[in-house]
């Protein structure tokens, strides 16, 4: 009987799945991915597998959501290994538990694989840590895609130390006028990270007071709080580190060899 692996692809990079997802790519029959998960990821899929792109468009969601459950069904009828390739983690937003629900109930064989959340890989590896001794003691993930109108889900998450927020880019100017209106800081730092993880990255940091004059593009994790102001600091380190790494790739093999003596 076939089995249905819902994998998370991690958060962009192809070094950044976990062990497991890559063996299931390099043996999978079937897969359906979505369109976070990067180009450099569905390489690593066994040549001449059966891929279906099951992205979401705007205004199509319900519809395409219909087509890939079926697809799953249809897939797992006819092949033994059927992945269902997400973004990030599979139960990290984007209806991995509803996929999974929907399987069992029909009977299927249902295998999860966790992925790195681009919720907090994304920001550290921009150099923004979502907790820091003394600055953030706890962090919350909210999907920034909600009902125009309803500012006051906003006031449990307005004074998390750390808010991750996913999906959240075109509704920026309202999320960060709601946040404002239930006591957050006009001043608050934000980081918008674009394509995170990849060389497409792109990090725009601003405050809530000025999210409305800056120019961001989906997909891009939105962080509000304290630790932004840490990426200065820790990307600065960070980048001369390579540098020095970077440098030492190229010294002579001798000069290993004293320094070892």
């Amino acid at each position: 009987m076939s089995t249905i692996h819902i994998v998370g692809a991690g958060p962009g990079r192809a070094d950044l799945l976990t062990v497991r997802a890559a063996r299931l790519l390099a043996r999978a029959d079937a897969v359906l991915f979505d369109r976070l998960v990067s180009a450099e990821v569905l390489e690593l899929i066994r040549p001449g597998a059966e891929l279906h792109d099951v992205g979401k468009e705007e205004g199509r969601q319900e519809e395409i959501q219909s087509r890939i459950l079926e697809l799953l069904e249809d897939c797992a009828q006819r092949h033994e290994t059927v992945v269902r390739l997400k973004g990030g983690d599979p139960m990290v937003f984007g209806r991995g538990a509803e996929e999974w629900l929907h399987l069992v109930e029909r009977g299927y064989d249902v295998d999860i694989v966790p992925g790195v959340s681009s919720a907090v890989s994304v920001p550290e590896m921009a150099g923004i840590p979502v907790t820091y001794r003394g600055v953030a003691a706890g962090f919350a993930v909210v999907a920034g895609q909600r009902m125009a109108g309803r500012c006051q889900e906003w006031a449990a998450y307005a004074h998390v130390d750390t808010l991750v927020i996913l999906m959240g880019v075109a509704q920026r100017v309202e999320i960060a006028a709601c946040l404002r209106l239930h006591g957050r800081s006009a001043e608050t730092p934000v980081a918008f990270i674009e394509k995170g993880t990849t060389v497409r990255e792109r990090v725009v940091v601003t405050t809530l007071a000025e999210v409305a004059d800056v120019d961001v593009n989906a997909p891009a994790v939105m962080v509000v709080g304290e630790v932004v102001r840490l990426r200065e600091k820790l990307r600065e380190r960070a980048d001369s580190d390579s540098l020095v790494n970077l440098a030492r790739l190229f010294e002579p093999r001798e000069t290993h060899a004293r320094q070892a003596c």
